[in-house]
Parts: structure tokens; sequence; C-alpha cells
């Protein structure tokens, strides 16, 4: 089971804004990621940016150096200082004008970039044992800066604001990533230069938002979708009638009555007929004919009269959740849709589409099984204006039953979060690009789950995707694997989740300037979010010393490289190993399967140095094992470790 499905916090759908630094400055200007406080990559070319008059000479400085240039035809200015060792506090200014603009606090040392989904999203208050962190959290020489989510069409030249780097103190510290903070903080104690962490992460999302629009395109099937997202940014009309299209398409080859049934989108459909219900949640519990057991689609319907002044204000629809699959008119015109009943739905409304006086708004919905309908309390569906007022819609609305289906799921539009096609580099990691890093910390693949083989070339696409965005061709990814939640196994089956675990895996060992952090044994099989990060920062720190710090020592746990056949013996190498691999509480190792082409089974397993004997595993030459497996479920348990108490991960291997 994903995180989407398991993680059911209600979470504003953000409207998708395509906001970037003005195309003409005349205010000189510093990009908000350059606060007070903000902490910059030592040893590398720093580069700092912002807007001016175009044409008109800027000057930046930090501490004794400076850097000279124009902003360009747009007002758009970069300009970049030479490198710089650890140090600091300095003050940088940027001059045009006569205006001079100054941030304080300024330092000089390493920064790492930290994103995934929500267990890098987590917060360090909600961490095991967070209290006794946040006595000792004072320190001066540590500080971050979170990303606010923005889902965005095009790529964004700033950040969505306000953007502030915060030092670490016992007050701050709750509102950081947990994971990252834990892996800082250990860094920072160990090198003893300033650390900067930016955290820009997003619950629930697929790798596929993390990438940008021209890698992503050239992988797979996504040409069209990322096509479709580059148009809503340039023209939203044209591509929500592409998208209407489409859906439409979709609704005709499943559903015989959509055809006929696309009439009730209408304004001036007459509804007087259909019964009124109040939706406070599922619709089996509404009390209305018919709807008790009912799976499939039905029709929501509402007006509401704005006046002039509202109606030129209006600019969003706010409904909260949809169980299941929603698509929304107002007006008759699509405003969107979305296929994930946790997510609070919250469309931009294009301006002009609302207008004085009746205003109609019309919802299809496709149960996912469970419920069905609008699912929030009342007060929660409004009309948002572009001063921040809510107009309230009516608590009624007129429902009406359409076709019973059963087992199908809407696709989503390719910039619906959290399947989206590329919106979260465009609105979260692109404001970043001119920045240098030390590392990226990337924890992230619950949504990625079910599709394990996809994900086993999307993870490489993604590390070079940053890279040549970052310019630094070697940086180092941390990589931490899925750790175990969900069903614990009986018998070997199918895991999605072991599946994931090994596509991190291979994607790591096949990379240079990666490395894993092993967390299988720090999981809960009851909660996707397992609250002890503690340990998950340290392991993720020790993999940075190894490939972003040079030490000699692994990076991590022991990682399986052959399966080999020794008489009736299977024995499973390992590298990095250490002192050797140890069983706790038990001489044996749990976990250990062999499998033929048709079907796997477990055997017993025993840890000798840095290998695993299967003994007896290979009865004879006609037994057909072709491969072992270990740990594969999505909540196994496990025994196996290195001798410094790391845990093997779940692997699979052909025998050889």
């Amino acid at each position: 089971m994903t995180e989407t499905t398991r993680f059911a916090a209600p979470l504003l759908a953000l409207a998708f804004g395509s906001l970037s630094l003005p195309a003409q400055a005349d205010q000189l200007a510093l990009a908000r990621l350059f606060s007070d406080h903000a902490v910059l990559q030592r040893d590398q070319p720093i580069t700092i940016w912002g807007t001016a008059t175009a044409g008109h000479s800027v000057t930046v400085t930090l501490g004794q150096r400076s850097a000279h240039g124009n902003a360009d035809a747009q007002g758009k200015w970069r300009l970049t200082l030479p490198p710089q060792p650890a140090g600091g506090p300095y003050q940088l200014s940027a001059h045009a004008d006569g205006q001079t603009l100054r941030r304080a606090d300024i330092l000089v040392g390493d920064v790492y970039l930290c994103s995934g989904q929500s267990n890098m999203e987590f917060a360090q208050r909600a961490s095991t044992n967070a209290q006794g962190a946040t006595y000792g959290a004072g320190n001066p020489q540590l500080r971050y800066l979170n990303v606010q989510k923005h889902s965005a069409m095009t790529p964004q030249d700033e950040l969505k604001g306000p953007v502030a780097w915060t030092p670490l103190t016992p007050e701050s510290v709750g509102d950081a990533s947990a994971v990252c903070y834990y892996m800082a903080r250990s860094l920072q104690a160990s090198y003893r230069i300033p650390v900067g962490f930016i955290h820009a992460s997003w619950g629930g999302t697929t790798i596929q938002s993390w990438i940008g629009a021209e890698s992503l395109r050239t992988f797979g099937d996504y040409q069209a979708g990322v096509a479709a997202v580059t148009q809503y940014g340039a023209d939203p009309a044209a591509a929500m009638q592409a998208e209407d299209a489409r859906s439409e398409a979709w609704w005709r080859a499943h559903d015989p009555a959509a055809a006929a049934q696309r009439a009730w989108a209408a304004p001036d459909f007459d509804d007087s007929a259909w019964p009124s219900v109040t939706p406070t949640g599922s619709w089996k519990n509404s009390g209305l004919a018919g709807f008790k057991d009912f799976d499939g689609v039905a029709w929501y319907r509402t007006s509401i009269t704005l006046t002039e002044a509202q109606a030129s204000a209006a600019n969003a629809l706010r409904l909260g959740p949809v169980d299941t699959s929603d698509t929304t008119w107002v007006n008759g015109v699509r405003v969107g849709g979305a296929s994930i009943p946790w997510i609070w739905r919250e469309y931009a409304v294009p301006a002009g589409l609302f207008r004085p006086g009746r205003n109609v708004i019309a919802l299809r919905v496709l149960s996912g099984g469970q419920g069905g309908g609008l699912s929030g309390p009342p007060d929660q569906r409004s009309i948002a204006t572009a001063d921040g007022q809510q107009i309230a819609l009516p608590a009624a609305w007129k429902v009406q039953r359409g076709s019973a289906l059963r087992g199908l799921s809407v696709p989503s539009a390719p910039w619906d979060w959290p399947n989206s096609l590329t919106t979260l580099y465009n609105g979260m990691i692109a404001p970043l690009v001119g920045y240098r890093f030390k590392l990226v910390a990337w924890y992230q693949g619950e949504a990625n789950a079910d599709a394990a083989t996809e994900y086993r070339s999307l993870l490489p696409l993604l590390m070079r995707d940053w890279r040549g965005r970052f310019g630094q061709p070697e940086l180092p990814f941390l990589v931490n694997q899925l750790t175990s939640f969900g069903d614990a196994p009986r018998a070997p089956g199918k895991s999605g989740w072991a599946e994931l675990r090994a596509a991190q895996a291979e994607a790591v060992a096949h990379d240079a300037h990666a490395a894993l952090a092993v967390t299988l044994d720090l999981g809960d099989r009851f909660d996707i979010h397992p609250p002890q990060k503690t340990i998950v920062g340290e392991r993720l720190a020790r993999a940075a010393r190894a490939v972003a710090y040079g030490e000699p020592a692994a990076p991590g746990s022991p990682y399986p490289v052959s399966a080999k056949r020794s008489g009736n013996d299977i024995v499973i190498a390992f590298r990095d190993a250490g002192a050797g691999l140890v069983t706790y509480s038990g001489d044996r190792a749990l976990g250990f399967e062999v499998c033929t082409v048709a079907a796997c089974r477990y055997t017993a397993a025993r840890a000798a140095g840095a290998t695993v004997v299967l003994p007896g595993a290979v009865k004879d030459a006609k037994s057909g094992i072709t491969r072992v497996r270990y740990a594969w479920a999505d909540a196994p348990f496990i025994n196996l470790f290195s001798a410094d108490d790391l845990p093997v991960g779940s692997f699979q291997l052909e025998l050889r």
C-alpha cells in the first residue's frame, strides 16, 4: 500500500501559479533565497542574482570581495564571486542606481539540499526523543531554509514567499525536517564548519514531479504529458480544454452513459427533479435512496448568486476532499479534477468565468469503493477571491446517480499533484539553480512503490538532471532506502516495497557519487511515517562522510555482490561487511528465499564472515533454483546486520 492511500491528512491543493521575477524591474532586488542568516557553499564559485533596471550596472559584495555586471534586457542580473573558504559572518550587499540592499549574518560553509516526500518533510518536533534534541539545538553555525510548496507549470526564477534562513535554536528546530536536521547536526559536529540545509519536499508526491521537463520528456511515454504541462503554463484555457477532451474520451470508453450525462454539467440544465443532500461524508451514509451500497458515478450541482464585485474578484473554487475522482465545472467550463480522496480540491478559476448573478457549479464523482462524494463538512466549500475573502457555497446540493462502476480510476491531469509531471521541480527546485551544494539527500519512493521497474530508470534520471542543472556533475546523492511498512509476510510473495528498495539500491550501486542509507530496521508496519528519524539522519551522515567528504570508510550497510553454488549450498558474498555479518536473537538469518522460475520458498541461512551460506539449498541439479531473495516483503522481520550494527537491505540475486 502506498503513502497516498494510507496518509489521509487533509492538504490544500495549491493553485498552479507561474510567477517569476518581474519581466521588467526598476527597483533593485535580491532573489528571496538570499535572506539574512543564509549559508553559501564554501570552495565553490558563489553566484548571487536578482533584478534591477534593465541594462544598469550592479555590484555585489560579500565581505571584502566584489563582482560587477549589468542587468539584462528583462532586468535580471546574475553575478559570481570567487570561491571562499568556510567563514563568516559576513555582510552581503547589492548596489545599483544609488540603491543598496544588505543581508546580515551570512556564513560560508557546506550547504545540503534535502528533498523527497513526507518522510523527509516529517518535522523534528514529531520525531522520537525530540524533546531532548530540542534542548540542545542552539547552534549559530547551523541554519535551515524550508521551501514553501509550489507546483508550477514552468520553471520559476523565485521561490514562493516568504523565504527565510533560520538559525537553529530550541524554539526553531521543531519546524526543521527531522531527517535533514539530524544528518546536518551530525556532520556539523564532525567538521566544525557552518552548515546550512535547504529542505524542499512534499508528502505523497511521485519522483516524476521532481524531474525537469527537458529530462522527463525523453523517458518512456511522458513526452505528451510534459507537453501538456508546458501548454498549461503558456495557455491555461487551451490546456484545460485539451484535458477536457482527453478526460471525456476516457469516460466514453468506460461509461456508456457518459456522453448523455455530460449535459448535466451545463449551467442551463434543469436539475429541479433531483433530490437534495447536504454532503458531510460518504454518500453511502447520506440516507438518500439508492446510495447505501452504491459504487459508481454520481453528479452534484449547486448554484450561487454573486455581485459584480464578487464575480470580478473570484479566482478559485474550494471544495474540500472528494472521494474519489472528480471532474468539476463552473458555468459549464471545466476548471479541474483529481483522483485521490485525501487531497482537498482547490481549483484556479480563470478571470471572467464567474459572473454577476447566478453561477452553477457541477461535479461528476466516481467513487473508489469505500465511500463516495463530497466527503468534507460544508464549511470547507467556498469561492475564494483575489483579496483573500471566502464566499461560502450553499450547504445543500442537488445529486443524481449515474452508472454503477467498480474498479476504475480516472487518470489525473499531468499537472495534478501528487502525481504531476515536473511541476515540483519547476516551483521548488528551479529557483535554487545557481546555488551550489555539498550534497543532496533524497527520501522518496513510497508513492512509486507500485512501479519499481520504472523507478530503476527514474532515480538515475533525477540525479543526472539535478547535477546538470546545478552545474555539479559529481554532486553526491544520498538515497534513503524505503523502510518497512505494511503486511508482515507469512509466506514468500510479491512486494512492491521490496522491489522499490531493490531499485534504489541498484541505482546507487551504479553511481560512483551516490550512497544508500538502509533503514529496514527502523520502520513501523502500522505507520508509514515512523518517528525514529535520529538514526536515519545519522546513517545519511555516515554515507556523506564517505561520498561527500572522502573519508576512507564504507558508506553504509553490507551490499550483496554475488550468489554462487558451492556443492549443495549457496554462498552469498557481500562487500562493505566490515568485521563481518552477525545475526541477532539467534544463529540463523531470517528472511532468505530460494526461487525457481515459478515460485520461492524460505530457506535456512547462516552468517559466515562477509558471506551468508544457505546450507543444502540446492539439493540436486534438477532443483531449478535460479535466484535468491532476502527480506522480500513490505514489512519483513530481519536480524542480519554488520558487526557495526547496520542492517542488510532487501535484495534479489541471480544464482551463478
